[in-house]
């Protein structure tokens, strides 16, 4: 009784105007009860609390600081990105034979699952915890129901933000499917409980849990639901889940976006003349619909402004949260300051973006771009793909790190992951690539390869291609202007090159124009064909031959 009469006799002055007293009533003996189930013994229950609250308890807390924009700023430890090394899967019957294991998806024991869930829930006893019910998933028929069981308030405020947010209706017969427990200051023991240190993230598909533990980096929370979709929706439902952002425009033409981290995939979808569909994850589904897995954005901030990103920046206010940025005494933040981490953040609900597609779904796509940052200065700032190499890029998921970016870069380093988004992706990397192709083919979609990065020289020589010529040939490909202009091949890469795109200079459309030394570039060129090569070994034994055929031409004569 205890715990309850503390529970309402906080809540009710803040949450009463969002959820009626009943409900709230109902809700909170659910969560209880769901608690003593997993052996938590809570020391208050905040459930489903309103995001005022969660901001005032972290504040209260000194877990964070309000900003001039109204949002909180909070520090994340000494994680400030995820930690793909410490993300396992529980290997059980069901998994198996199903899951593509390897470096990615690396394989944890029933038994050391069994005894790090018990622990933490030991851990969270006699601690204040916060619940939230939501769902993933925009498409009713797709739609997963979830419960995340939190820690810290401002982790439970980003699942508010991030996920999609139950009706007051929804909230009164809530049965959810999937749990996450989340706990950052609970520390794994290696030896105890089969991690590889700390921190941890295990999926567990048969109990359909998540446990997170040892890092506050909040992304972990919503990628650790994604993982699941990534398997469940393609395995179980036959729908294509992508790591990607998506728009659509007034004449209900979608535009979907693929793009590692740094490569344009938040700040290109975020465009004021389309409606935003969602800007990280998505399912393609039989009924010819796109459609957003969450209720929220969560975007790089590293050197943003109003002038380049005013979307992201006006939705930089009460209840989003600012991660691992620079903040002085009187709360303004310095978004050029990476001395925390460069993968600087901010969460906030998708209604703090204008330009919104209402239900967060829309039709088939017209256009595909696979986003790059090409560090080397090889890649034309546009290329037109056909089937094959749509197929052939998607599997590769190329972008590259510049120098500087981590301790021992110190020049281009190519990266490739798998789908554009390896890390999240339980299956074998040509099991969504097949599907994307009948897709692709279905719908009569163009794909384009967009490098959003050097131009002239690799990094260090040549310059970063303007934000401004990126968004013109986006618009030029979305327009339909790039379907009667003169293309030429790539001689080595064997990419088809439009020879002119409204809006940008003719020269930067052929990326060999902008070297001074020409040769330098071919043997630059053939260089980053060769890694494109040696990263496809991995999946040659299980790519098909019209896959095959999607590969750089590295043995033509470049002259």
């Amino acid at each position: 009784m205890t715990i309850k009469a503390q529970f309402y006799s906080e809540v009710y002055t803040f949450v009463i105007p969002i959820i009626e007293p009943t409900t709230l009533r109902m809700t909170t003996q659910n969560h209880l009860e769901f608690l003593n189930s997993l052996g938590i013994m809570p020391n208050v229950v905040y459930s489903n609390s309103h995001p005022d609250i969660l901001e005032q308890h972290s504040l209260d807390r000194n877990m964070a600081v309000r900003s001039t924009f109204g949002a909180l700023a909070i520090q994340t430890g000494k994680f400030a990105g995820r930690s793909p090394e410490d993300r396992f899967i529980v290997k059980d019957s069901y998994t198996e034979d199903a899951l593509w294991w390897g470096s990615i998806n690396k394989p944890f024991s029933t038994a050391h699952y069994d005894l790090l869930k018990r622990d933490i829930s030991q851990y969270l006893s006699e601690k204040d915890v916060y619940v939230r019910d939501g769902f993933a998933g925009a498409h009713p028929a797709y739609r997963m129901s979830l419960r995340v069981v939190n820690e810290y308030p401002w982790s439970n405020q980003f699942a508010y933000n991030m996920f999609l947010r139950p009706s007051e209706e929804e909230l009164q017969n809530f049965s959810h499917e999937w749990t996450i427990l989340n706990a950052p200051g609970f520390l794994a023991d290696p030896a105890k409980h089969g991690t590889r240190q700390a921190n941890f993230a295990v999926l567990n598909f048969t109990e359909k849990f998540i446990l997170i533990g040892g890092t506050g980096y909040t992304g972990e929370i919503k990628k650790g639901i994604f993982s699941a979709l990534n398997f469940i929706l393609p395995f179980e439902k036959n729908v294509l889940s992508m790591h990607c952002s998506a728009n659509v425009g007034t004449e209900g033409d979608t535009a979907i976006f693929f793009g590692l981290s740094g490569t344009g995939k938040t700040t290109l979808s975020a465009d004021p003349e389309r409606k935003l569909i969602g800007d990280d994850e998505h399912g393609w589904c039989s009924d010819n619909t796109i459609f957003n897995f969450e209720g929220g954005c969560y975007a790089k901030v590293i050197d943003l402004s109003e002038e380049k990103e005013p979307d992201i920046y006006r939705a930089i206010k009460k209840h989003a949260i600012l991660e691992n940025v620079i903040i002085d005494e009187n709360g303004n933040v310095d978004f050029t300051n990476t001395s925390i981490t460069q993968n600087t953040r901010v969460s906030y609900p998708i209604d703090h973006i204008d330009n919104i597609q209402p239900g967060s779904l829309a039709q088939n796509p017209k256009n595909i771009f696979f986003l790059t940052a090409d560090a080397y200065g090889v890649l034309p700032p546009i290329s037109k793909l056909n089937a094959n190499q749509a197929a052939y890029h998607f599997i590769s998921g190329y972008t590259a790190k510049v120098a500087g970016t981590e301790e021992g870069v110190n020049e281009p380093k190519a990266v490739f992951s798998a789908c554009f988004g390896a890390p999240f992706m339980p299956l074998h990397p040509t099991y969504y690539a097949t599907m994307l192709s009948e897709k692709m083919e279905a719908a009569g979609v163009n794909v384009w390869l967009i490098n959003t990065g050097w131009v002239g020289g690799a990094y260090g020589t040549g310059s970063r291609i303007k934000l401004s010529y990126t968004r013109a040939i986006i618009r030029a490909a979305l327009s339909g202007e790039l379907q009667d202009v003169n293309y030429i091949e790539h001689p080595i890469l064997g990419l088809i090159m439009p020879e002119e795109c409204p809006g940008v200079p003719t020269e930067l459309l052929n990326p060999k124009n902008t070297w001074v030394d020409k040769s330098a570039y071919d043997q630059q060129a053939i260089i980053l064909a060769k890694k494109f090569e040696e990263n496809f070994k991995a999946f040659e034994d299980q790519a098909s031959p019209e896959i095959l055929k999607g590969a750089p031409n590295l043995y033509v004569s470049a002259e």
